[in-house]
């Protein structure tokens, strides 16, 4: 392991153990409580943009930072922001649907948890994930363009952005695979959790699947 990779491991540490040490654990959870959209921008600020470092990592075999990691970071911070209220708008969705017996919840009180946490992951990455995901890619090709070959923001064009995109690969990797066989059900145990833990689990998953695509990512180009 490289000095970066425990330095990676140490922010990743001292992140995480916010949640473990007691008196920072209730300040985490009045926080999340009392200021949802702002804590929702900071937990996917940082915790997101250490995904894409450490995406990096695996893929390029070095530390690197992305062209316009501050953009970045703060589009992952606004991602956050919305998840905070997609989470929200899609829970109270389907807790209702299940309520008028529009969707199948079990005979009993744990199968109604387990499947009212399937019907949220589920509709909302088919609905909402999709959409995010293209939008997300919209913005990170904008800034790859804007931060590497323009650089300048104001010289970039939706056109040249659109052009840009693998649509293929968008489409049938990261839509078509990523939201059954990763999202739905990573978001499924996300809904079995506390309502304040739910938006740090999502930022924690966000690392993960980075890592993941990045892996797979190397281990094609060596093949």
């Amino acid at each position: 392991m490289r000095l970066g990779d425990f330095i990676w491991l140490a922010a990743l540490c001292a992140v995480s153990s916010v949640m473990v040490i007691p008196s920072t654990h209730e300040v985490f959870v009045s926080a999340t409580k009392a200021h949802p959209y702002l804590m929702g921008f900071v937990k996917f600020g940082i915790l997101a943009t250490m995904g894409e470092l450490l995406a990096i990592r695996i893929a390029a075999g070095a530390w690197k930072a992305p062209a316009g990691i501050i953009y970045r970071s703060v589009i992952w911070g606004l991602i956050g922001m919305l998840i905070v209220l997609m989470f929200e708008v899609f829970a109270g969705g389907v807790t209702g649907a299940i309520k008028k017996g529009l969707l199948w919840s079990g005979s009993d009180a744990f199968a109604n948890k387990i499947w009212a946490a399937f019907w949220i992951s589920a509709i909302m990455n088919l609905f909402f994930g999709s959409a995010f995901m293209t939008l997300h890619r919209i913005t990170d090709t904008y800034i790859d363009l804007a931060c590497g070959e323009t650089n300048s923001m104001g010289n970039v064009k939706l056109s040249d952005v659109i052009a840009r995109i693998d649509w293929q690969g968008l489409v049938s990797f990261v839509i078509f695979k990523t939201i059954p066989f990763f999202w739905i059900p990573a978001h499924t145990i996300t809904f079995l959790l506390p309502p304040e833990y739910r938006v740090l689990m999502a930022a924690y998953l966000s690392v993960a699947l980075g890592a993941i695509l990045a892996y797979g990512k190397r281990r094609k180009v060596s093949t």
